[in-house]
């Protein structure tokens, strides 16, 4: 099987004539396609499905996530049909993909559970139903699980080779490291692959979107269909969604960053987007809104304390469309309550410290300020109080 090229260079918006492509390539979300001029010419000739595919590995969703539900999303906006495969069946393989070690192994009612949890995070951005723009959920369970071993080597299995599988970068990576690659892991990209081509069969999916560390699984998944669905199927990535110091996103110093408010609360939530880094405010607005772009260029050209308000719209926008117009109003009511000198502190976030060193005198603001898990040193906590920020 052999590896179409990535596009090498993306053109500007005006080169292209797809709605879709031309607002997700100016706000930064294209990556690498495997034929952008055939997706282009594909998305103008009527209503193109295109899948993300999510594996239930917890209850909710993560920030982390986020850039490839707003893929569904801008499908959506722009007449398109966007499609959630969740990984019943591969949840219990695990994605080798840039993992050190393999995934712990789910039971059934966790995967069950999971499945729902991320059903809840993603009906909060997309529009589920029968629609022609409506999204549709699938499982991959309910085609996997009906493959006999025999017929599924004999199927597919002639068409990916050892020596290709070992140069993808999920595989290849892994046993430089001399890290263990389990044949359970071995197996995911070829079972990504055939997900693409039973989509591509079976509801006419033409576009699998993902970010940059999928590509080589999402090519294998063209390759199929090219040969066995007799067909086009277009690969679509997104670049990978760091922070200005280099950070993954997704992560705080409190952990993950759930999209579920049984995971992670409101308020905590858009204090990670009021937080953002001045030089990510401008780059998290064009992916993360539907801010228009010339909005969005107004607030890049602020400086200083001057672009806080740029901060808060981002926070504000990101928060309602996770969690709705009540909390956010109840966030900015925790917000005024706290800082603007009110006494309404309703959906401010609460920790519960379970011990912390005391002596006679009692402890310190010093001593709370670490156990909550605020800053992690006396130093952290000192340059916090003499800033005003405790």
């Amino acid at each position: 099987m052999s590896s179409p090229a990535a596009t090498a260079s993306i053109p500007s918006g005006n080169t292209l004539k797809s709605s879709f492509l031309k607002d997700v390539t100016a706000r930064g979300f294209v990556h690498q396609c495997t034929d952008l001029q055939g997706l282009d010419d594909a998305l103008c000739k009527g209503p193109v499905t295109g899948y993300v595919g999510f594996d239930a590995t917890a209850s909710s969703l993560h920030v982390g996530s986020l850039m490839q539900i707003m893929w569904l999303r801008k499908l959506q906006e722009h007449g398109h049909k966007p499609l959630v495969l969740l990984g019943g069946a591969t949840s219990r393989i695990g994605d080798p993909t840039f993992k050190d070690t393999a995934r712990a192994q789910l039971s059934e009612e966790t995967i069950t559970e999971n499945i729902e949890g991320i059903l809840y995070s993603l009906k909060k951005f997309l529009v589920f139903g029968d629609g022609p723009t409506d999204a549709v959920l699938v499982n991959n369970k309910d085609w996997v699980d009906q493959l006999s071993y025999t017929d599924f080597l004999k199927d597919y299995g002639p068409h990916f080779t050892v020596n290709r599988m070992l140069s993808f970068d999920s595989v290849r990576l892994r046993l430089e490291r001399e890290q263990p690659l389990t044949f359970l892991e071995f197996n995911y990209m070829i079972l990504q692959a055939l997900d693409y081509l039973h989509l591509y069969k079976e509801k006419g999916c033409q576009l699998q979107l993902g970010g940059s560390d999928q590509w080589g699984n999402i090519v294998n998944g063209t390759e199929l269909i090219r040969r066995l669905g007799k067909g086009q199927g277009f690969g679509l990535t997104s670049p990978l969604v760091t922070t200005a110091s280099g950070e993954k996103m997704g992560k705080s110093v409190s952990g993950a960053l759930w999209l579920n408010e049984s995971h992670l609360q409101p308020f905590d939530f858009w204090q990670f987007w009021r937080n953002t880094n001045d030089a990510d405010v401008g780059r998290f607005l064009k992916i993360f809104t539907s801010l228009s772009l010339d909005e969005i260029a107004k607030i890049e050209a602020l400086e200083g304390a001057a672009l806080n308000a740029g901060k808060i719209l981002l926070a504000d926008h990101v928060t309602l469309m996770t969690h709705g117009a009540s909390a956010l109003a109840q966030v900015h009511t925790a917000i005024d309550g706290t800082y603007g000198g009110g006494d309404d502190t309703q959906g401010l976030p609460e920790k519960q410290i379970s011990a912390i060193h005391e002596s006679a005198d009692g402890f310190s603001v010093v001593d709370l300020l670490i156990a909550a898990g605020f800053v992690a040193t006396k130093g952290e906590a000192k340059r916090l109080i003499l800033g005003g920020g405790a």
